[in-house]
């Protein structure tokens, strides 16, 4: 039976890298795409960033792959002007998807791509757990002539939620992160965390560090963690500086996943790069791997994932670099030399 996918193109180089992606996929399964309008595509078209059609059909899919929004067209400091951005945070609260899964492992072949020395970053393969749907980006939002307000709060049940994500998904130790001596919702977060971990996970390593002294050790020693357990705004700011390990964030994949049975949300972590839009050299690599967790944890079909997933790794053993890597490969080309190792 075929699979149906939602599609979610979004701007600037997201028409360019899904389309690459589905060419991948296509390869590997039998499945029936439809494309919907998020972002400023859908503000252009609509006047909101997430029409009641596209989230109607995301609902009803199998799985969704989105491919980046936003971009200067639609930027502005008018609190009353729709924001490509509210399509993404839209989607993820509307299709309920509160755990945000970002493995971040450099590939042999890229280890002197990254900007960190190859025996730092040597060995690592971790997973940010980011807790999607509550905290800073979801609360409560004011703003006069004078002052702003952006409310950070969770409830008991969205942090043990999350935190179950990660304890499950461990397989060495969970490093908890959090800004405990400062904020008092993290002084929560902490405390749900170890209940948690002390009635259900009590066999799991767990360790805890701030978030400052966190992004100085995923620098230093990425090597050392496994799962990253964090809240929204900082799993957004620490998956992003991860993915610098691998030489470039045209490089990382990642999944928003909810309750089991609903369907997954899957996109690279990397944004919609308008500076190169529409020259067919954007690094379709990251929405490739997208849909590899698409194929194992949206879909649960593994041994398609783990084709999708060796492939990009011999494509790259075999010289493919695209120019954000240090290379000339075109997205055609890097699309077509994954194909080729399938």
């Amino acid at each position: 039976m075929s699979r149906r996918i939602v599609l979610l193109p979004g701007d600037g180089i997201g028409p360019e890298v899904v389309a690459a992606t589905t060419k991948v996929l296509d390869a590997v399964g039998d499945f029936t795409y439809e494309e919907h309008l998020i972002g400023g595509a859908a503000i252009d078209a609509t006047g909101t960033a997430l029409p009641d059609e596209t989230l109607a059909a995301c609902r009803d899919a199998d799985a969704v792959l989105l491919g980046a929004v936003g971009g200067p067209k639609w930027d502005s400091t008018d609190p009353g002007r729709p924001r490509p951005e509210q399509g993404l945070l839209g989607i993820r609260k509307g299709m309920e998807l509160f755990a945000n899964l970002r493995p971040v492992r450099p590939l042999t072949a890229l280890l002197d791509a990254s900007p960190l020395k190859r025996e730092r970053i040597e060995g690592t393969d971790l997973v940010v757990v980011r807790e999607l749907t509550g905290g800073m980006y979801f609360g409560r939002k004011e703003r006069t002539a004078d002052s702003a307000l952006d409310e950070n709060a969770y409830t008991r049940a969205e942090v043990e939620r999350i935190a179950r994500v990660a304890f499950r998904a461990a397989r060495r130790k969970v490093t908890n992160v959090d800004k405990m001596n400062v904020l008092e919702v993290s002084r929560f977060w902490r405390e749900v965390v170890l209940d948690v971990h002390a009635r259900e996970f009590a066999d799991v390593p767990l360790d805890h560090l701030l978030v400052d002294n966190a992004s100085m050790q995923l620098i230093n020693a990425p090597s050392e963690f496994d799962v990253i357990l964090t809240d929204n705004m900082f799993g957004d700011i620490l998956s992003d500086e991860a993915a610098m390990i691998t030489g470039s964030i045209g490089m990382l994949p990642s999944a928003s996943l909810g309750e089991e049975g609903r369907p997954g949300l899957f996109e690279p972590v990397h944004g919609s790069a308008p500076d190169i839009a529409g020259k067919g050299i954007a690094n379709p690599l990251a929405t490739i791997l997208s849909g590899a967790l698409l194929l194992r944890h949206g879909l649960g079909l593994s041994d398609e994932a783990d084709a999708v997933e060796s492939a990009v790794d011999r494509a790259l053993e075999r010289g493919l670099r695209t120019p954000d890597l240090g290379g000339d490969a075109t997205t055609d080309q890097a699309t077509q030399a994954v194909l080729e190792q399938l």
